[in-house]
């Protein structure tokens, strides 16, 4: 075999090979003209060598953010050197419809990439070669697994039947607002302990279905009277809890009346039956003779004790003659 023969021959295989490998390949001249279209350019974009040779990238492509990837591409230009992007920092180089059935539900295919420099025979850079990865399946997983976990962060923190804070969760921002206050004196925050009275009543007659829509009712009410940097929880039951930041007891005590007022008027049909019910409140604002935290919410809870034993469907505000 000839020396032609067998260059021809090789140069035969070598295009074969940049056809059918299982990346995408694409070369640029220095204007970003496409000069080499892989077949799986091709077969993604449903565009033929042909059609593309020559043309603008930025102009067959308009979704690629042309300054971000020149960006990228001036140090290959000028230094020689390597770039690489991933994902994780932008999905994709080449918007491409996913065609992975594993992965269908992506709306695209995910792409990492190489971008490296092609030199000419005095050592310039004359062309720049993109390498196109699919990396679609390892990226639907990750996210998968990244959505799963928040999933499961967000259960171990919520009670599943309000969407409220659960106990711990709630009494952790109440450690935490306590220890501020301790560094911050001049600042005040009260906190609040409800409770609905005759629960067991409720449950005893209509049944804990209903009474588990009260309770999600009674979560809705309070949740809508709120401020954003307030924080309320299911403390346990029927019982629950609200931490007012930079809030007096004043403050606290009309909030707490509003909320009982609302509950009062509210009433739950079930099973074509009309429900109404009631909630004592007892709050207590942080004070200097509290210690910690938890004597704050024995203070709240005495004085919805209070509330309870004077008739409930009241507000009481702590004082240290309770």
């Amino acid at each position: 075999m000839t020396d032609t023969s067998t260059g021809v021959s090789e140069l035969h295989w070598l295009m074969d090979m940049l056809q059918t490998v299982d990346v995408g390949l694409v070369v640029v001249n220095a204007d970003y003209r496409i000069q080499l279209w892989n077949g799986f350019m091709e077969n993604h974009s449903g565009l033929t060598p042909r059609q593309v040779r020559d043309s603008y990238l930025f102009d067959l492509f308009p979704e690629i953010d042309e300054d971000w990837l020149r960006r990228k591409c001036d140090p290959v230009l000028l230094l020689k050197n390597r770039a690489f992007t991933i994902w994780e920092q932008r999905p994709y180089i080449f918007r491409f419809k996913n065609y992975r059935p594993i992965t269908g539900n992506a709306d695209y295919m995910y792409q990492n990439s190489t971008i490296f420099p092609i030199t000419d025979t005095r050592g310039n850079v004359s062309h720049l070669c993109f390498i196109i990865y699919d990396v679609t399946d390892a990226a639907v997983s990750k996210l998968e697994l990244q959505s799963m976990n928040g999933q499961l962060r967000q259960l171990s923190t919520t009670d599943y039947l309000t969407q409220m804070r659960n106990r711990g969760t709630w009494e952790e921002g109440l450690k935490q607002e306590f220890n501020r206050l301790q560094r911050y004196s001049q600042h005040q925050s009260s906190l609040i302990m409800c409770d609905i009275d005759h629960f067991k009543r409720i449950n005893d007659t209509y049944g804990h279905a209903a009474g588990d829509l009260v309770i999600k009712n009674v979560a809705e009410i309070i949740r809508k009277s709120l401020r954003s940097t307030d924080i309320a929880g299911r403390y346990g039951g029927e019982e629950f809890a609200i931490l007012l930041l930079d809030t007096t007891e004043d403050q606290a005590s009309y909030l707490a009346e509003r909320i009982r007022r609302k509950i009062e008027q509210a009433e739950i049909i079930y099973n074509n039956q009309a429900i109404t019910f009631t909630m004592s409140f007892g709050l207590a604002e942080r004070s200097t003779f509290i210690q910690d935290y938890i004597q704050w919410m024995e203070a709240a809870d005495k004085a919805l004790y209070t509330s309870k034993a004077q008739g409930r469907n009241q507000v009481t505000q702590y004082t240290t003659d309770l």
